[in-house]
């Protein structure tokens, strides 16, 4: 029986999960639907609806349908998106990445206009737009780093310039945060935030996204610019190096088996923490509960519990309009 060190008393912590009421009075993690962000995928072209395969329930749209998907979103409570693009040809450079009429900056402008009130975040990166699959410039077998960091900040500029609310470099080249603050600020976006990727692992949880997005490299892999999952300190460098060229909001990516990360990164730093629980984390938690191994919802609630319980402000989540329902419902929050 546990005592307290006052008076003999007994100290009895059941006192406080006695009912619904003081749970949720006393409840430590608080979640907010307006902390929540759905990943949305952009196709180019016209009147496209197309369900993502290997990412059940979540589908395909073109400029002209992202409505469809941004309204959904705002009639579930969920505020902001992340957009990602997937553009009909590919080139050495990405030139798509940063075209006037690319397949992001379309969205961006149809969504703005329509909907003024959502947030719209851009991922910045090349790899869905370069030949290769790369998320750089590459020469012979090597992804060159300072070459690319101009391109990604012609690409970052030209989300902006279409409407976009804030971007988000994903693509872990050295000294991109400072390339592209320096390129918003000269251009009269000195207001734009950036949420950059500083946390970004070399993790096999990828595999569902680079099949929606076919970024998936032609030759090699990620693991000279992405992070080694063995590392924690090198986690707190990162950081403190994105904070220092000019990051707004900080990111680790993946979520679920980086909790010690989220924790280190909020602990060590003074700017809000996003997590981005990813594509192999969804599809395993739907692949789980299809089999019959596990219930759905409520491990859909505890896994992102679990993430603000780490350190997270922001969550972005395959789940973000089922978690938004799960709060207006009270089973988190």
């Amino acid at each position: 029986m546990k005592k307290a060190g006052i008076c003999g008393r007994e100290i009895r912590p059941r006192r406080l999960r006695e009912n619904k009421n003081i749970r949720d009075l006393t409840r430590e993690t608080r979640i907010s639907p307006k902390s929540l962000v759905l990943p949305i995928f952009i196709k180019e072209g016209s009147n496209i609806k197309e369900e993502i395969k290997s990412l059940e329930g979540h589908f395909y749209y073109s400029p002209d349908t992202v409505a469809y998907a941004i309204e959904e979103a705002l009639s579930f409570g969920v505020s902001a998106v992340l957009i990602f693009g997937i553009p009909k040809t590919k080139d050495e450079k990405g030139s798509g990445a940063y075209a006037e009429d690319g397949v992001v900056q379309k969205a961006v402008k149809e969504i703005k206009s329509r909907f003024p009130e959502m947030m719209v975040i851009t991922d910045v990166c090349l790899c869905e737009y370069t030949d290769n699959g790369h998320c750089g410039l590459v020469r012979g077998d090597r992804i060159l780093n300072d070459e690319t960091l101009p391109y990604l900040a012609k690409t970052a500029l030209s989300h902006v310039i279409a409407g976009a609310d804030m971007v988000a470099p994903s693509d872990m080249m050295d000294l991109r945060v400072g390339e592209i603050r320096r390129a918003l600020d000269e251009n009269g976006f000195s207001h734009i935030p950036i949420m950059s990727y500083a946390v970004k692992y070399a993790s096999s949880y990828y595999g569902p996204f680079r099949d929606v997005v076919d970024s998936a490299p032609v030759f090699g892999d990620r693991q000279s610019y992405q992070m080694d999952y063995h590392n924690v300190r090198e986690a707190v460098k990162e950081a403190l190096l994105d904070v220092k060229e000019g990051a707004d909001i900080l990111m680790v990516k993946p979520a679920m088996s980086y909790l010690d990360i989220i924790k280190e990164v909020k602990n060590n730093t003074n700017l809000p923490v996003a997590a981005y629980s990813v594509s192999g984390e969804y599809a395993m938690i739907k692949a789980a509960a299809k089999a019959g191994f596990i219930n759905e919802y409520p491990v859909m609630c505890e896994s992102a519990v679990g993430v603000y319980r780490a350190g997270a402000d922001i969550l972005i989540t395959y789940y973000a309009k089922e978690l938004s329902e799960a709060i207006r419902k009270g089973d988190i929050g």
